[in-house]
């Protein structure tokens, strides 16, 4: 009874006596940042800024949608919330008007160019007889 009573305060003595760890998230850095894109000749347009405290992250997007549309969309994001955006859009879809027959693929039943024809040729030549050496005459 000794024994187990003995085995009970060392596993206990050794478990109180484990090192602990503090497992909490560090606290996030502030930061802010921006960026912008604008290329009429290629209709590319597109920016992009975000700024923290810390704790919580808030920015916003937009991009020019092919449509001719802008995509406009604003965040904030924590870890109690989440993330929440908020999304809209300026400007109405534009479509080209159809217009014209379709263009319809009809493949070649053979080919398009004349295939060079080419003949075998002997390059080897057969060698001479030579005369047969008769050794020790």
């Amino acid at each position: 009874m000794l024994v187990k009573a003995l085995s009970v305060l060392v596993v206990l003595g050794l478990t109180l006596g484990a090192p602990t760890y503090d497992n909490q998230k560090p606290k996030g850095m502030p930061y802010d940042f921006g960026y912008g894109v604008q290329d009429e000749y290629r209709g590319v347009a597109y920016d992009h800024s975000e700024d923290s405290d810390g704790n919580v992250v808030r920015g916003s997007y937009s991009v020019l949608l092919p449509d001719g549309r802008m995509q406009i969309v604003t965040y904030e994001a924590d870890h109690e919330n989440g993330y929440r955006a908020n999304v809209e859009y300026i400007g109405e879809a534009q479509f080209p008007s159809k217009s014209g027959t379709p263009v319809t693929f009809k493949p070649q039943t053979q080919n398009s160019y004349q295939q060079e024809q080419h003949q075998p040729q002997s390059l080897y030549q057969a060698p001479q007889q030579q005369q047969q050496l008769q050794y020790g005459q």
